[in-house]
């Protein structure tokens, strides 16, 4: 059992938050230049000061936790670790659209439990946390929605350009089998999965400290998010991820997946 406050990370987390919005909106919308990682991602100044301004925050406050971010390095830690993404949606950052947010959770590696999570989004004002066990929405409950069949759900993905073409041709399959689908909003779409707004979120490419949080907020909220066949994400999963309302959509999710998958993997 772990034996960390929630309630003191929950007070942490959103004092990181806070200066992490600072931050974030000093650069947002202000010329800058970026540079382009190994993968061909961008990175800016503004990555780089969040990251480095959250890292020195866990640091202080939590000297025995490890650290896992996007720009730099991974620090070992005891039982706890933290994963944390400044900018999710670096793009869109870029180019000025407020859909991008700041990731934290933090995962108890002895029990492999993600025991906070957090999606931030700086520019509207709006934030998702989760303890496990609720999931509030500025300080409101949050609840996915009843949404139980393919044909009914509104599907959500970042970017096609995510999917290597294997994977885009399983999700134009899902997509085109939903009631609508929409693109773009990175951390954001599954916060509106969380409050009900989408039913589905169908995506590959995800890195650990892009999912990690992501995982209490839709589970405590009601919903299921595992990798592309039924497991429960972890720092091994390959980064292909589905996120539903219900047990119903997502099994059915799961299923049309299992039939249109190339690579032919069994659930």
């Amino acid at each position: 059992m772990s034996d960390i406050d929630l309630k003191a990370i929950a007070e942490f987390s959103a004092e990181l938050a806070s200066g992490c919005r600072e931050i974030s909106l000093k650069y947002f919308r202000y010329p800058m230049d970026y540079a382009q990682k190994e993968d061909l991602t961008p990175v800016t100044i503004a990555d780089e000061s969040i990251e480095r301004y959250m890292r020195e925050r866990i640091r202080a406050a939590f000297p025995d936790h490890g650290i896992v971010g996007e720009e730099m390095e991974a620090e070992a830690g005891e039982r706890y670790t933290w994963y944390i993404d400044p900018i999710d949606g670096t793009k869109s950052f870029i180019s000025g659209m407020p859909l991008y947010g700041t990731l934290a959770a933090l995962r108890d590696t002895k029990e492999s439990r993600t025991l906070y999570g957090m999606i931030d989004m700086p520019s509207l004002d709006e934030r998702w946390v989760s303890d496990g066990a609720a999931t509030l929405f500025n300080g409101e409950p949050a609840r996915v929605s009843k949404c139980t069949r393919l044909a009914d759900a509104q599907i959500y993905c970042t970017s096609p350009d995510i999917f290597p073409d294997a994977d885009w041709a399983v999700y134009e399959k899902i997509s085109r089998a939903a009631k609508f689908r929409r693109f773009g909003g990175d951390c954001y779409i599954y916060g509106l999965l969380a409050s009900g707004h989408c039913d589905l979120v169908v995506e590959t490419s995800l890195k650990t400290f892009d999912f990690m949080a992501l995982m209490p907020v839709i589970e405590a909220s009601g919903g299921f998010i595992t990798d592309w066949e039924g497991r429960a994400l972890d720092p091994g999963s390959d980064g292909r991820v589905v996120a539903a309302a219900t047990r119903e959509l997502l099994d059915e999710t799961l299923a049309m997946i299992a039939s249109a998958d190339p690579r032919g993997r069994a659930l």
